[in-house]
């Protein structure tokens, strides 16, 4: 028997398959038609026509054109000033003086004078090694002394009786000879006790073990109630002189002319010592020295800057980051480092040459700070360059200017001394103001 059921559905399977694809395109052709942007708006009397690629909605495509029209703008003056010329560098905190101490006399440490990390003077006492034995052999040098002084005391008593003897003829010159050889012997003796005497004193006064110079005491190595030998390898503890205190840093050698004349003029050179993630003026010192040869490995030269650190802001082996003032540049033009392009033909800003157009100009530039730039040829005091906009400029591009006065830019004279030391920005030679030709 034929299963008619089966039949029935197997016939119905190809009809719903072409009515659930009817339905899919009838829906299709409705979102197409519908879809929004499909309606053009009509352009009024006063719009202006919108040129560039559409779709079929008749909608601009994004990415294939622009608006026609004057490109928004922000634009600022160039100006003239002065310009402080910074060299930056990676620099480490060294002390004037590092200093191990150790005990001179051997015995057993008996009292530590010292809190760890204490501030300590020259002559300050530290520690004191147990003195008992060396007051003995004090006491024993200084009796020795005393009886060879007597027996000096006793020979020179008989040459003199010689003396008057031989003057009248009763005893032999050999004997006046022999007792004054005897005087010189003991003289000699009593230079020497008296030399163990002086040594004996300064043992003992080493024993008291004092701060030889001024600075921070770090951490003792050793503890009371442990035997000290002479000149022990292992350090009672460490002394850094932090006041004042120096700051080695390096230069490349394709900078070093303008700080080697000005310090070979004997200008004192400004070196300000910043905090590792440079946002932070933790000193303020001088050039102190500099290298006699420079590391052919690196190219550098290695400089050394000197701060009073009265504020103990510098710590030893710290790193932190110079900025050198190698000179200040008077009256010269600069302009936003953000208005400088690059192009194939080298360094360039787009100028306003109007109020509604731009042009383009060639560069040179010399030194940067990030903020600012110094322009050496290709604009004067007072040219308008653009800021921000940019990306859709060409020659001759019409703009509208959209920025107003409070985005006219400070020179770095005046950026300086409107903030604190501690947050004034700093200016280095930049690798943009190094491919300009600075």
């Amino acid at each position: 028997m034929v299963d008619h059921s089966m039949q029935s559905s197997a016939s119905r399977s190809p009809r719903r398959w072409l009515f659930g694809l009817l339905v899919l395109l009838v829906i299709a052709v409705l979102c197409w038609k519908f879809w929004p942007g499909g309606d053009v708006p009509k352009q009024g009397a006063g719009q202006k026509a919108v040129t560039g690629q559409t779709g079929r909605s008749g909608g601009m495509r994004p990415g294939f054109g622009g608006a026609a029209g004057p490109v928004p703008v922000r634009v600022a003056p160039a100006v003239k000033g002065d310009f402080p010329l910074y060299y930056k560098a990676l620099g480490t905190v060294t002390a004037q003086n590092t200093i191990n101490v150790r005990s001179r006399v051997g015995g057993e440490l008996i009292k530590i004078a010292f809190e760890e990390g204490q501030m300590v003077k020259a002559g300050d006492l530290l520690a004191e090694i147990d003195p008992r034995p060396y007051q003995n052999a004090l006491l024993q040098a200084e009796g020795t002394l005393l009886q060879n002084q007597a027996q000096l005391k006793n020979a020179q008593v008989d040459v003199e009786r010689y003396r008057g003897l031989y003057r009248e003829d009763s005893i032999a010159k050999q004997t006046l000879d022999t007792a004054e050889a005897l005087v010189g012997q003991y003289q000699g003796t009593v230079k020497t006790n008296q030399a163990a005497v002086n040594d004996a004193k300064l043992n003992l006064e080493f024993t008291r073990i004092r701060a030889p110079i001024t600075g921070r005491v770090g951490l003792r190595q050793l503890d009371v109630g442990n035997l000290v030998a002479a000149n022990d390898t292992t350090a009672l503890a460490i002394i850094t002189q932090t006041q004042p205190i120096s700051v080695a840093f390096t230069l490349p050698e394709n900078s070093l002319d303008v700080v080697l004349a000005r310090y070979r003029s004997g200008a004192k050179l400004p070196a300000e010592a910043w905090d590792r993630g440079d946002t932070k003026l933790q000193a303020t010192g001088v050039l102190q020295s500099l290298d006699n040869q420079i590391d052919v490995t690196t190219g550098t030269l290695k400089f050394k800057a000197r701060y009073e650190n009265r504020d103990q802001a510098l710590f030893p082996n710290q790193f932190v980051n110079v900025h050198l003032l190698a000179d200040t540049l008077k009256d010269v033009v600069l302009v936003p480092s953000a208005a400088i392009q690059f192009g194939t033909n080298g360094t360039f800003v787009y100028a306003m040459e109007g109020d509604k157009k731009v042009t383009i100009r060639q560069l040179k530039v010399g030194a940067s700070d990030g903020d600012n730039t110094v322009i050496t040829e290709g604009l004067a005091a007072g040219d308008r360059v653009v800021l921000e906009g940019t990306d859709r400029l060409k020659e001759g591009s019409e703009v509208e200017v959209v920025n107003d006065s409070k985005d006219v830019p400070t020179t770095p004279t005046e950026h300086l001394q409107g903030k604190s030391a501690a947050t004034a920005p700093d200016a280095t030679v930049s690798d943009k103001a190094k491919k300009g030709g600075a």
